[in-house]
């Protein structure tokens, strides 16, 4: 019978001893992101920036050019224009308007003024600045919260070095997916930041894996140098954890290609997510417990020294 088997049982890439080459990698990438987030800055989309939003469908194919003449004359500042799904959808932005609630329901009776007949409008959302605000805030809190609980179950589950590095991940696997959306320009709303929550349970439940064959390995191995149990987990784990994630981004890319325009940016969130994850688990995670005095059968802590010798 035939099986898959993406990584032999023997294999043993040494992950440890190039620990230094991924921390300074890591290390990079996080502040690349955050001088980009704090630079250039995120593309928020109407759920924090405020504005209106109108999902419509043409009769025959759109006339996007033409669409977007017609509404840039109405004087309403500035107005983008999407085709997403089928030909006839467009997505329909516009900035918010000076003047309270009253002012975005006149610029939603002009646009559908000036488009006329033949215009189904699918959906209409008007998102006013406080609200937006409100929002955002939300956001970021159930960001921080999630990384706080997950934290938390980390510590109890294990160890309390086990959840500094769990959290020394997640905190990478966020910082570099805000990045990489700054640099691309993507628009970043509520889908997007519940992609991040999807992306740090992933990647905590790799990170789980791996943490629970080193627990079980420092039971049975009493005597085996640090460096060289925590390769061993990994190598152990990783036939697992490719796997998973192979399987994941097949259905992950054929949401990217052929989902539309609506999911897009959601999609590539979860892309990017689960492969910087997966990097993180094996390559941050894990020999991040090096330096956290792990404390082996009967409460002793291998030494610095020790783990520097065994790691030589």
């Amino acid at each position: 019978m035939f099986r898959l088997q993406l990584i032999k049982p023997d294999t043993n890439i040494r992950f440890i001893p190039r620990r230094i080459i991924f921390f300074i990698f890591s290390a990079l990438l996080v502040l690349s992101a955050l001088g980009l987030f704090l630079g250039k800055g995120l593309n928020y989309g109407i759920d924090f920036e405020g504005g209106i939003m109108l999902d419509v469908r043409t009769e025959g194919p759109a006339d996007i050019a033409s669409m977007r003449s017609t509404l840039n004359g109405l004087g309403l500042g500035d107005v983008s224009l999407q085709e997403f799904g089928a030909p006839n959808d467009v997505l329909i932005r516009l900035q918010k308007q000076d003047g309270g609630e009253q002012a975005q329901q006149e610029a939603v009776t002009k646009v559908k003024e000036a488009l006329g007949e033949g215009i189904e409008y699918r959906r209409t959302e008007v998102v006013g600045p406080q609200v937006s605000e409100e929002l955002f805030w939300d956001g970021v809190y159930a960001v921080c919260f999630a990384m706080v609980a997950m934290l938390v179950y980390i510590w109890f589950r294990f160890e309390w070095q086990f959840g500094v590095g769990a959290v020394v991940a997640l905190v990478h696997d966020v910082m570099s997916t805000i990045g990489i959306f700054a640099l691309l320009g993507w628009e970043f709303n509520l889908s997007t930041v519940a992609a991040v929550l999807t992306i740090a349970g992933y990647s905590i439940n790799d990170t789980v894996v791996v943490f629970d064959r080193v627990r079980e390995n420092l039971r049975k191995y009493k005597t085996m140098a640090l460096p060289d149990l925590l390769n061993r987990s990994i190598n152990e784990t990783l036939s697992r954890t490719l796997m998973t994630s192979f399987t994941t981004l097949l259905a992950l890319f054929a949401l990217y290609s052929l989902g539309g325009e609506v999911i897009r940016s959601f999609s590539f969130a979860m892309i990017w997510g689960i492969l910087i994850g997966t990097y993180s688990s094996i390559c941050l995670a894990v020999p991040m417990l090096l330096y956290m005095k792990l404390p082996r059968r009967g409460g002793k802590a291998e030494s610095k020294e020790a783990t520097a010798e065994a790691s030589s």
